[in-house]
């Protein structure tokens, strides 16, 4: 089961065609999407702004060394770590979402171009890694749902509360869950494993569908934000002003950090 490739299993009953134009679709919604989100918030048109304004504040002016250098650490701080993050817990679970998505949207996205039949044997490796990306998505997401989240864990809400901020995690879950489920009972050719691929298949497309009005965009605009964020540490552009939210003062003697964020 962890070794077959279960789009090339399906592949007699479903076209090849058909899995490669709904990943292609796929991608021009997470596109328009994000577009869309940037062009109707004004997002963009607010952050370049901001930067401009915060670049007249500046004490001192940075070098093309040290913006590069700050380039690099934001890569592999902020984006790569999750730097972000003061929680041990809230680090881990994003990690594992994020690292386990990208090796389960890589490697679907090569199984089914490159080894779209049965007669074209797909290398071993390639659905190991399809599950253990999905696997590691469930554990971080799952893991952030029921025991991370602040309305959870701070504020003693129920887990199965759902707001509309939750529809990127939801579906997210959703997808790969159904993904998975599907994925084992087409190994054993089970039955029940074409309803699951046809709900499969709509949880996916609420996910890359949904951009404009979930959080999907904000892998997107989290590096830009870091970015400007060490550039204003760095130039003084911060000078005088109170700490950032994610790192605030502690007045008054220590007092314990909100373990939510």
């Amino acid at each position: 089961m962890f070794i077959s490739n279960p789009f090339a299993g399906i592949s007699a009953s479903i076209s090849p065609v058909f899995m490669q134009a709904f990943v292609v679709v796929m991608v021009v919604l997470v596109a328009a999407g994000t577009l869309f989100d940037v062009l109707h918030k004004g997002s963009a048109r607010y952050f370049f702004d901001s930067w401009r304004k915060s670049r007249v504040k500046g004490t001192q002016q940075l070098a093309g060394s040290e913006w590069v250098a700050i380039a690099v650490r934001t890569g592999l701080v902020d984006v790569l770590a999750s730097g972000e993050f003061c929680s041990a817990r809230r680090r881990a679970a994003h990690l594992l979402t994020m690292y386990g998505f990208v090796a389960y949207v890589v490697t679907t996205a090569v199984m089914v171009f490159c080894y779209p039949t049965l007669a074209t044997p797909t290398p071993p490796v390639l659905p190991l890694l399809w599950w253990i990306g999905g696997l590691m998505v469930c554990v971080g997401g799952y893991w952030f749902w029921f025991f991370i989240r602040a309305d959870v864990a701070a504020e003693g809400n129920s887990p199965l509360r759902v707001m509309h901020a939750d529809l990127f995690i939801l579906s997210l879950l959703a997808s790969v869950t159904l993904g998975l489920i599907w994925a084992s009972l087409q190994a054993r050719s089970a039955p029940g494993a074409g309803v699951f691929f046809s709900l499969y298949l709509g949880a996916t497309t609420v996910l890359f569908g949904s951009v404009p009005w979930s959080k999907f965009a904000h892998m997107f605009f989290k590096p830009a934000a870091a970015f400007e964020k060490r550039i204003s540490n760095a130039d003084g552009t911060r000078s005088n002003l109170p700490p950032p939210a994610d790192k605030p003062a502690l007045l008054g003697g220590t007092r314990t950090q909100p373990r939510h964020y």
